[in-house]
């Protein structure tokens, strides 16, 4: 038995919605991309372990990685809200409904329109956040982190999905833009001077970051 199949024996419980959202996406011909359902319960674990009241998506598809989050903060925080970033709004009209007849449509906002738009918006609004996901197009992870810092509240809580990228990044010969992206983000979690981060082998690998207190965020030099 491979390792993620001893966890998601051990871990994973039925979830019928998550079922409900798989198939919405597979019936819209939407990529079939959405987080596991072991990192699925582990984002429900960590909003709900961090106490995170205003949380923010940046990468939308389908909204079950939406219902996660929001899952966390169910019962202890009912007034908490998500605020989710998507391209295209085809997509987010999917995740719309889905995350309506999850239950959690007043307790959404999905923003269309290209995520780096929207988080620039978000600064000038005087936004700010206690729990970042970023499951996007690689090759702007490393500016969606800086945004993630620019907009923490002290002590949030940054999760990045796909960081091990299938394995791509321990080949130093795989050269492709997202693998060289993501190697880049990776050390750049590692090294940030206003991160605390680890990467965990869970599903495609997990970047989990904390916000430290200190100066606005910026990349070492």
């Amino acid at each position: 038995m491979e390792l993620q199949d001893y966890i998601s024996s051990q871990f994973v419980r039925p979830d019928s919605v998550r079922d409900d959202v798989m198939a919405q996406i597979r019936e819209q011909g939407m990529p079939e991309i959405s987080v596991p359902p072991e990192v699925g319960q582990f984002l429900t674990l960590l909003v709900r372990v961090s106490g995170a009241e205003q949380l923010l998506e940046v990468g939308t598809l389908g909204g079950y990685s939406a219902i996660c989050l929001l899952r966390g903060t169910r019962h202890s925080r009912p007034s908490a809200h998500l605020t989710s970033l998507e391209l295209k709004p085809e997509f987010a009209s999917v995740a719309k409904a889905n995350l309506a007849a999850a239950g959690y449509g007043d307790r959404v906002t999905i923003r269309v329109g290209p995520a780096l738009d929207s988080l620039q918006a978000l600064v000038e609004e005087g936004a700010r956040f206690d729990f970042f996901l970023i499951d996007a197009d690689k090759g702007n992870y490393i500016r969606y982190l800086e945004y993630a810092v620019q907009l923490a509240n002290p002590g949030a809580v940054i999760v990045a999905d796909n960081a091990l990228r299938g394995g791509r990044v321990l080949r130093e010969t795989d050269t492709a833009p997202s693998t060289v992206a993501l190697r880049a983000f990776n050390h750049l979690a590692a090294s940030h001077p206003r991160l605390d981060a680890m990467l965990l082998p869970l599903g495609d690998g997990l970047v989990v970051a904390q916000v430290l207190p200190g100066s606005e965020g910026g990349v070492r030099p």
